[in-house]
């Protein structure tokens, strides 16, 4: 993850909303999402991505991809569904997934 925003791009593409509250028990977690940020790297058309936690523990992670098909390819991988079995049996109390098309976006940088 990086230290600064993902910048914008050429709309129009999509914004993936994960927004979470993780149980007490997240052993193995650490290690399966090193794995899945690695993994989505691969996916023609994965842009990039923003990560924040507070400190009670509220999470929200939106990834940006090209196009629906990215999305699709990324929502289908076998990898990634074991991973998401996971988390909804041991790692998340809750959690809410959005998925939005950008059509407009912007980037501010102080000089």
């Amino acid at each position: 993850m990086s230290d600064v925003p993902f910048e914008a791009c050429e709309p129009p593409y999509y914004a993936v909303v994960f927004t979470t509250v993780r149980t007490q028990e997240q052993n193995g977690y650490p290690e399966t999402n090193a794995r899945m940020e690695e993994l989505v790297q691969d996916v023609p058309g994965y842009l990039g991505m923003d990560h924040a936690q507070n400190p009670g523990g509220l999470g929200i992670t939106v990834a940006y991809f090209r196009d629906a098909d990215a999305l699709t390819q990324w929502r289908t991988n076998a990898e990634h569904r074991a991973a998401q079995n996971r988390g909804r049996a041991e790692w998340y109390q809750n959690y809410t997934l959005h998925v939005a098309k950008v059509e407009r976006s912007h980037t501010f940088k102080r000089s």
